[in-house]
């Protein structure tokens, strides 16, 4: 094992013992921090949230010759571990079996935000008067509501005039082996809450009720079944899809008056949020219901098209592991969608997503070194496009 794998692994095991559930970030980034600053990185926390809810963000900038800025963007929270009998070691004591290194976090993010941090490390170490200019930004509130996070850094830039060029999120995004995807888009997400008005009664008087349920299930028949868009060349089909229905009193005899249905699209980049809108309300003013609609716009769409990012990432995985990585675009939300605001090439890359988020998360010890060696190699082939 080399000295600088023991240093990416022992690194990550340091995170992964710090018991980090969102919001806390339970000293990671001081951590990270003391080592950034050795290589002479200017480390800026920016705090935000209520007492309660106290969300922790780093900000280390180290600057180079030109005006290029690459960005390594994580999260130091983690999930709560669900229940701690089922896990076969303690989550927050890190644990070898069988070649894998168990832990919360150990995917879902601490392994990715180790492996940068140690390839920017060996980067400075070949290169100590850099062209491109390196930053990192953490937050401990990817997990939670995402309010209080890489939200308020990415407005905290913006006031300051800064924009970066590339941004590089280690996010989970493997499948089966080291390398083979790399995220260079998301879906947007929009989540709607519809109620619609009936009038209550008795079940053995209809003509005394407005039954809401019935009025509102031909217009939520002729949601499910418009096409929104048909996807392009990176994404898939919008989609809207019912999540929770609730409307009654319990009782079997009672026309309920209202019912409620929450409801989320994913969509694509051939669809904007106001346009999302305005068509469902067509649909719905159409179907003459009483109703009301509010909505929660989680994230904006967001496309990296090849170019200098993505050839930089995928020929450094062509180098290290020798095969030709897929751009996808599935899954769910992630940060990313608050950094491409300021950065026009993001995209996110990271181990194997196999067991994020459930009991005995783990990683693949030996794809420690390819993916800090990845990491590297990306900064180097950036830099020597400067």
């Amino acid at each position: 094992m080399s000295e600088t794998f023991s240093s990416a692994l022992a690194l990550t095991e340091q995170l992964i013992s710090r018991r980090s559930v969102t919001p806390d970030d339970a000293g990671c980034q001081q951590i990270l921090g003391q080592r950034l600053r050795a290589m002479g990185f200017a480390l800026e926390t920016i705090a935000s949230g209520p007492d309660d809810f106290r969300v922790t963000n780093l900000w280390a900038h180290l600057p180079g010759r030109s005006s290029k800025t690459l960005v390594f963007a994580g999260h130091t929270d983690v999930v709560p571990t669900g229940p701690l009998e089922q896990w076969s070691s303690d989550p927050f004591t890190p644990s070898h079996r069988d070649g894998k290194l168990y832990g919360r976090g150990a995917a879902d993010m601490k392994t990715s935000i180790a492996a940068f941090v140690v390839a920017v490390q060996e980067f400075l170490a070949a290169h100590p008067d850099p062209s491109l200019c390196i930053a990192l930004l953490l937050t401990s509130d990817e997990e939670g509501p995402a309010v209080d996070g890489t939200i308020k850094v990415v407005q905290w830039l913006q006031a300051r005039g800064v924009a970066p060029d590339y941004c590089i999120v280690g996010e989970p995004t493997c499948v089966e082996r080291i390398g083979d995807m790399i995220k260079n888009g998301r879906r947007g997400t929009m989540s709607g809450k519809l109620t619609v008005q009936g009038v209550q009664g008795h079940i053995a008087y209809p003509q005394l009720a407005r039954n809401p349920i019935h009025q509102a299930l031909p217009a939520l028949a002729e949601l499910a079944a418009t096409e929104w868009d048909r996807g392009n060349e990176f994404f898939q089909p919008t989609s809207w899809q019912i999540s929770n229905m609730h409307g009654g009193t319990g009782a079997s005899n009672v026309i309920p008056g209202t019912v409620t249905v929450d409801f989320n699209f994913r969509f694509s980049t051939e669809c904007s949020a106001e346009g999302l809108q305005a068509r469902t309300r067509e649909v719905l003013d159409r179907h003459g219901l009483d109703y009301e609609l509010d909505w929660v716009v989680g994230g904006h769409p967001f496309l990296t098209a090849p170019g200098d990012l993505v050839h930089a990432i995928a020929q450094a995985i062509r180098d290290e592991t020798g095969i030709e990585t897929e751009l996808s675009t599935t899954g769910g939300t992630s940060d990313g969608r608050f950094i491409s605001r300021i950065c026009p090439q993001v995209i996110e890359f990271g181990p194997v997503n196999a067991t994020i988020h459930k009991i005995d998360e783990h990683v693949r010890v030996a794809d420690i070194e390819p993916l800090k060696n990845i990491y590297r190699r990306t900064i180097e082939h950036l830099e020597a496009a400067l």
